[in-house]
């Protein structure tokens, strides 16, 4: 068997054996493949697709690449819960310590921001003093302890696609569904849990932009996961505009705590109830959707949900004392309005450029080894369907630099659409994959 015999096959829209995949992961893995080899497959697949069969054999050869983590020590069922990023989106740092304070044991593996999108570790990292990068054997005892931690993503997990991914980026082949989700559930499956829950966000703030493809990733992805063992449920959100009202790491951290207190933005909350819970219901916690919801939501009245978050910060040597004072977290110097250029209607937003932004003035990366400025991010005032008026503020930039911030300006009213005729709201949830 050889590389050569594994490209033209894909490239005559052959199906590829379970034999094939493995040699190709396996011996790209320790070097013998060379990248632009590699890239010839890639693009091949990108072209003529995968069967079912195929995308499973590539996930699961992928999973096997690196470590594959065993939580057994931890009792109950756990859920990982994936989302494929957007901007603003803080869910994981609400939904996680509401459904532990539930008794659902949460043993969560994140990443860091890369391009528009900003990560979980980098916003919990925005607390003083709180650590993500632990050893898994304190990972497990936490959970074992408290219900719930949160830590980086292991280097070692899906060891292939970390150098897929890389390849991917520049020849290409990023949007092919087989990729994007062998990609996504190698990780999932490599990563110990006993079922999935994954967010496949689509809009403009989105990587699928579109309704039609968003669906199709989540159809993929729920039956790459439930032929692997792993019962998984896909939720498709909206994200034509970022979730809730702030975007930036320091900022969503602050934000996550009014969710929390009970004084969060509607989108964030119903998105919140919802993952919930399915969580609760993949759990075993109880089969009612909406009778979950209103469990999830009884965690944020009675104030439990926000007890588990700092019991959560308390446990990885954070200061605790944010919960009470968000002012605690770092905070920029400057905010600067971004104006409305018209009177009427918010029709459409470009939320990616809002990611964008956040990026420009320092609170994301152009590169995977860039420092970032935690307190910088945009504060959005205005959502589709809101009145405004010409002049009125709509964002306000937060920025520790005042040239870049006002560099940002013209590019940030741009990506505001705003017509003369009364526009409706966007709804939030758009479809469950069972």
């Amino acid at each position: 068997m050889n590389i050569n015999e594994i490209i033209k096959a894909k490239r005559d829209c052959q199906e590829l054996t379970t034999e094939q995949i493995e040699f190709f992961i396996k011996e790209y893995s320790y070097g013998n493949i060379a990248d632009y080899q590699a890239s010839s497959l890639l693009m091949a697949i990108y072209l003529n697709g995968m069967s079912e069969k195929e995308i499973l054999d590539l996930t699961i050869a992928m999973s096997k690449s690196g470590d594959i983590l065993d939580l057994s020590q931890i009792e109950g069922i756990k859920v990982d819960k994936h989302s494929t990023g957007g901007i603003g989106d803080k869910v994981t740092i609400v939904v996680m310590p509401l459904v532990a304070s539930l008794g659902v044991p949460v043993a969560k593996m994140s990443g860091r921001g890369l391009g528009y999108t900003q990560g979980t570790i980098d916003k919990l990292d925005s607390i003083p003093g709180f650590r993500t990068n632990l050893e898994l054997d304190e990972f497990i005892r936490n959970v074992r302890k408290i219900g719930i931690s949160l830590m980086g993503q292991s280097e070692n997990i899906a060891l292939a696609d970390k150098k897929l991914y890389a390849l991917r980026d520049v020849t290409g082949t990023v949007e092919s569904i087989p990729l994007i989700a062998s990609s996504v559930m190698s990780k999932k499956i490599a990563a110990g849990a006993d079922k999935i829950l994954l967010e496949v966000t689509c809009g403009s703030g989105a990587f699928m932009e579109t309704e039609i493809r968003a669906r199709k990733l989540a159809e993929t992805m729920v039956k790459i996961g439930n032929m692997a063992g792993k019962e998984t449920i896909a939720v498709v959100t909206n994200m034509n505009q970022p979730l809730g009202r702030f975007c930036g790491n320091a900022l969503e951290v602050k934000e996550a705590i009014d969710v929390l207190s009970g004084k969060g933005e509607p989108d964030v909350v119903e998105v919140c109830c919802v993952l919930g819970a399915y969580m609760l219901k993949m759990a075993g916690k109880g089969d009612n959707i909406v009778t979950n919801m209103r469990l999830i939501q009884n965690q944020i009245d009675n104030g439990e949900g926000l007890n588990k978050f700092k019991e959560l910060i308390q446990r990885q040597w954070g200061d605790s004392r944010v919960i009470d004072e968000p002012e605690m977290i770092t905070t920029a110097k400057y905010k600067i309005p971004v104006e409305a250029k018209a009177s009427g209607y918010v029709s459409a937003i470009e939320a990616k450029n809002i990611g964008q932004a956040v990026v420009n003035i320092g609170g994301g990366r152009f590169k995977k080894e860039d420092e970032i400025d935690y307190a910088v991010g945009i504060e959005v005032l205005k959502k589709i369907g809101d009145t405004v008026e010409k002049g009125e503020p709509i964002l306000y930039i937060h920025a520790n630099d005042e040239f870049k911030a006002k560099a940002q300006i013209s590019f940030l009213e741009n990506s505001y659409t705003i017509v003369p005729e009364k526009v409706e709201k966007i709804k939030e949830i758009l479809d469950i994959i069972e």
